[in-house]
């Protein structure tokens, strides 16, 4: 899937949760980003913020990104451990 694509849809997302007042808009996008993307749309997504700094994700998408990309990193270490 190209990266354009990865980042509108991740942007989507990020407006459907900041009209939820009852949750906390980058928690819940990670959230859902981990249970309902496909981990090589994930990982293709981590590739677009390590190699372009994420260009194009609104700031909160940002946030969750960052915040899913370090949650997986640190869970792939403790299973290579």
């Amino acid at each position: 899937m190209s990266p354009d694509k990865l980042i509108y849809m991740a942007n989507q997302i990020g407006k459907f949760f900041a009209g939820q007042r009852d949750r906390e808009p980058v928690a819940a996008i990670a959230e859902h980003i981990r249970m309902f993307w496909e981990p090589r749309m994930r990982h293709e997504i981590f590739a677009h913020l390590e190699q372009h700094g994420g260009a194009g994700l609104d700031p909160s998408v940002h946030k969750a990104i960052e915040r899913l990309h370090a949650e997986e990193k640190k869970s792939e270490a403790m299973h290579k451990a």
